[in-house]
C-alpha cells in the first residue's frame, strides 16, 4: 500500500507546504492516477460532533465510498480547563487485514462515538475538543497522514453525572480514555476477545469475495443442506399430500411440475420476503406467528385432509380448470396457481426459523442495499432447500398406484398427516395439554380406523397384520399421551415421566423440562436497558445471551438437546445466562434484535468480560452438543 501523507491538520505545529496540491497531482500522474480520484481529507472523512447533554458528545463520522477510518488511530483530547473525556464509546469496527497494520479494525461506514465528560467546578460552558483520526483509499491504495480537528462546543448546564456504559447503544465497545491536559490522548481500547471463525463469517466472507457465481453456488449448497432440517421436514407432507389428492391422474411429468411450481412459490416468498426484512430490519414470517394466521393456515390442512377422507372434492371453476389443463394436463386436486401459493405460506408459516445463511444474506442487504446479489442468493438457497421436493415430485408418478384401493388408503394416510401438520402448526399459541390432547386424539382415532380393537378376520393377509399392528402402535401411543397430560406431563416426547413406576433418568428429563435443577436457567432481559444493567453487573464474566421464540423449532431443539448436556452445562456454570424471548415480537424485542444486527431467532451472543461482544461469536441457527461445546471452548478463554 502506498503512504501519501494527505493531512488536514488544524492544531499541529508543523507548517505544510503550499502546494500540496500540485504535489498531489505530481503524484498521481507519476502513478497512472488522477487527481479526480482522491477526495480531500475533509471530504474524505466528514466529522460533525454536537453535544448531546451537559455530559455527553456525539461524534459523527462519515467515510465517502472506498474510504475507511482506522480505529485505534481515533483519538479525542479536551483543550479546556476542568472539562475532561472520561469515556469514549466507539462500535466494534470490521477487521481488516492490513498490509501495513496487519489485522486491525476499521471502519466502511458512518458510525457515532459516543464522548462521556467529567466537569469539575472550574468549568466553563465553552469546550475546546481535539480529535485525530486516520483512515484509507482502498482501491488507490493510498493512506491519508492523521487528520487533526480543533472544535469548539458550547455546553449547557450540568444536569447529570457521567454517563455510563449502559448509554451504549447498538453492539458498541467501551474504551477508557487516558487523556491528560499536557498532551494529545489515544482511545485505549479495552483487551479484544479473539475472533472466532464461525460460518456466519464464512458467509460474510463469500459476500465480499463480490464473486456473483461462487456466492450462488454457496447458497445452493447450503440450501441442499438446510433441506434436511426441521424447518423444512414438514414441507414433505404438504407437497405429498397436494401430489397424492388424485393421484391416479399423475404422471412424472405432472409429479415434477407440481413440485416445482411449489418450490418456485416458496423459493421467490424467500428471496422477496428476505429484501424486504433485510431493508426493514424485521422478519415477516415471526409476525406471521399468531394465533388468527397459524389457526387460518390451519384449517386450511384440515380442509385439505377431509377432502383426502372424500366428504368432499376441492376444484377449480371448470373455465379456469380447462384453461390450465391445456398447459399441464389433467392435475386434479394440484392446480398451479393453488400450488404456488401453498408453496408461498409454507415458506412464511411453516420454515420461519432463521438459519446461518438467511441471517448472513438479511445482514448483507441491510448493510449494502444491494437487493439484487442478496434477493438472488436467498432464492438460490430456497432453491436447493427445495431439490428433495423436486425429486419426490419427479418419483411421484412411477411410486403412486394407479387405480384401485390403495390408492384410496394412499389419499387417507396423507389425510391423517395433513391434520398432524395442522396440530403441529398450532403448538406455538396453544398450552401444552391441549397440544398433547390433540395428538392423542388423533392417534386414537387413526388407530380405530386401522382396526386395531377389531379381531382379525379367519386367514388375514399379510397387509391387514402390519396395518393393524401400526393401528396398536398408534393407539398405544395415544393412551400414553392422554395418561402423561392427565398425570400432570407437560411433555410430549416423555408423556409417562411423571408416573412414579419410571426411572429416575426419565424423573430427571421431566425436572429439567419442567425448569428443574437439571435445565440450564436464563434470566429474561425484556429491554436494551436491561441488558446494560446486566452486562454492568457482570464485570469479569462472560455472558451468553439467548434468543428464543416458542415457534422457532431450532430453538427447541437447541434447549432439549445442546443445553442439557452435562459438559456444555459444566463449561457455562461460571458463564450469566441471559435470554430475549422474542415470541410477542414487541418493540423491545425488535431493538435487542438490532442492536445484535440478527433478524430472528434462533441466535446466541457471547459478550465478553469487557462487556464487548466476542468477535465472529455469534451463534445463528442449531448447534448440536459437540459443535456448541467446541465453540465454548474457543471462547471462554
Amino acid at each position: 500500500m502506498s503512504i501519501l501523507f494527505v493531512s488536514g491538520n488544524a492544531f499541529s505545529e508543523e507548517k505544510q507546504p503550499s502546494n500540496l496540491l500540485s504535489g498531489l497531482q505530481q503524484f498521481n500522474a507519476n502513478f497512472g492516477q488522477s487527481e479526480q480520484e482522491l477526495l480531500p481529507p475533509d471530504q474524505a472523512f466528514k466529522l460533525t460532533v454536537r453535544v448531546r447533554d451537559a455530559n455527553t458528545l456525539i461524534a459523527e463520522f462519515e467515510p465517502a465510498k472506498n474510504y475507511y477510518l482506522y480505529r485505534n488511530k481515533i483519538a479525542f483530547k479536551s483543550q479546556s480547563v476542568g472539562t475532561f473525556l472520561e469515556k469514549i464509546v466507539l462500535p466494534q469496527g470490521e477487521i481488516k487485514n492490513d498490509p501495513t497494520f496487519g489485522k486491525t479494525e476499521v471502519y466502511y461506514k458512518p458510525f457515532q462515538a459516543i464522548i462521556s465528560l467529567r466537569r469539575d467546578i472550574s468549568a466553563t460552558d465553552q469546550l475546546i475538543l481535539a480529535t485525530t483520526y486516520q483512515g484509507c483509499n482502498e482501491p488507490i491504495g493510498v493512506c491519508y497522514a492523521p487528520i487533526d480537528q480543533v472544535i469548539q462546543l458550547t455546553l449547557p448546564l450540568i444536569k447529570a453525572t457521567v454517563g455510563t456504559a449502559a448509554e451504549a447503544p447498538n453492539n458498541y465497545a467501551i474504551a477508557t480514555s487516558t487523556f491528560e491536559i499536557a498532551k494529545p490522548g489515544v482511545v485505549e481500547a479495552l483487551p479484544v476477545s479473539p475472533i472466532i471463525a464461525t460460518e456466519s463469517n464464512r458467509i460474510d466472507e463469500m459476500f465480499k469475495s463480490g464473486n456473483f457465481w461462487l456466492i450462488l453456488t454457496g447458497f445452493f449448497g447450503m440450501g441442499l443442506l438446510l433441506s434436511f432440517t426441521p424447518c423444512v421436514f414438514p414441507m414433505f407432507p404438504i407437497l405429498s399430500g397436494i401430489i397424492a389428492n388424485k393421484g391416479q391422474h399423475i404422471t412424472k411429468t405432472h409429479g415434477f411440475i407440481l413440485a416445482l411450481t411449489y418450490v418456485m412459490g416458496m423459493a421467490l416468498t424467500y428471496a422477496i420476503a428476505g429484501v424486504a426484512a433485510g431493508l426493514s430490519g424485521s422478519m415477516l414470517s415471526a409476525i406471521l406467528q399468531n394465533i388468527w394466521v397459524l389457526g387460518a393456515f390451519a384449517l386450511v390442512f384440515v380442509a385439505l385432509a377431509f377432502s383426502m377422507f372424500g366428504f368432499y372434492e376441492i376444484q377449480l371453476p371448470v373455465s379456469l380448470q380447462n384453461k390450465l389443463s391445456k398447459e399441464t394436463g389433467q392435475l386434479k386436486g394440484g392446480y398451479l396457481s393453488s400450488v404456488f401459493g401453498m408453496g408461498a405460506l409454507s415458506a412464511l408459516i411453516v420454515g420461519p426459523c432463521v438459519a446461518a445463511p438467511l441471517a448472513g444474506a438479511l445482514l448483507y442487504i441491510s448493510q449494502t442495499r444491494d437487493v439484487i446479489l442478496g434477493g438472488s442468493a436467498l432464492f438460490t438457497m430456497a432453491v436447493g432447500m427445495g431439490v428433495p421436493l423436486l425429486l419426490l415430485g419427479a418419483s411421484a408418478g412411477a411410486l403412486l398406484p394407479k387405480v384401485g384401493p390403495w390408492m384410496e388408503s394412499i389419499k387417507r394416510f396423507f389425510g391423517v398427516l395433513l391434520l398432524g401438520m395442522a396440530i403441529w402448526l398450532m403448538s406455538p399459541v396453544v398450552s401444552a395439554v391441549v397440544f398433547m390432547l390433540m395428538w392423542a386424539a388423533l392417534l386414537i382415532i387413526s388407530a380405530i380406523y386401522l382396526h386395531a380393537v377389531d379381531s382379525l378376520p379367519t386367514g388375514a393377509s399379510g397387509a391387514k397384520k402390519f396395518f393393524k399392528g401400526i393401528g396398536i402402535i398408534a393407539l398405544l401411543i395415544g393412551i400414553a399421551l392422554l395418561v402423561g397430560v392427565l398425570s400432570g406431563s407437560r411433555d410430549i416426547l416423555q408423556p409417562l415421566s411423571k408416573i412414579n413406576i419410571l426411572n429416575a433418568d426419565v424423573e430427571s428429563v421431566n425436572r429439567r423440562n419442567d425448569g428443574g435443577e437439571d435445565r440450564l436457567i436464563f434470566r429474561r432481559v425484556k429491554s436494551l436497558i436491561e441488558l446494560d444493567q446486566y452486562i454492568l453487573q457482570s464485570k469479569n464474566k462472560y455472558i451468553m445471551l439467548d434468543f428464543y421464540a416458542d415457534w422457532c423449532i431450532s430453538c427447541k431443539e437447541i434447549e432439549r438437546y445442546t443445553f442439557t448436556d452435562s459438559k456444555v452445562k459444566s463449561r457455562l456454570e461460571d458463564v450469566v445466562l441471559l435470554q430475549v424471548d422474542v415470541t410477542a415480537g414487541t418493540p423491545d424485542d425488535t431493538a435487542l434484535l438490532n442492536r445484535f444486527k440478527l433478524f430472528g431467532p434462533p441466535g446466541i451472543i457471547f459478550i465478553d468480560r469487557y462487556g464487548k461482544e466476542v468477535p465472529g461469536a455469534k451463534i445463528i441457527g442449531y448447534q448440536n452438543k459437540e459443535e456448541f461445546l467446541s465453540m465454548l471452548n474457543l471462547i471462554l478463554i
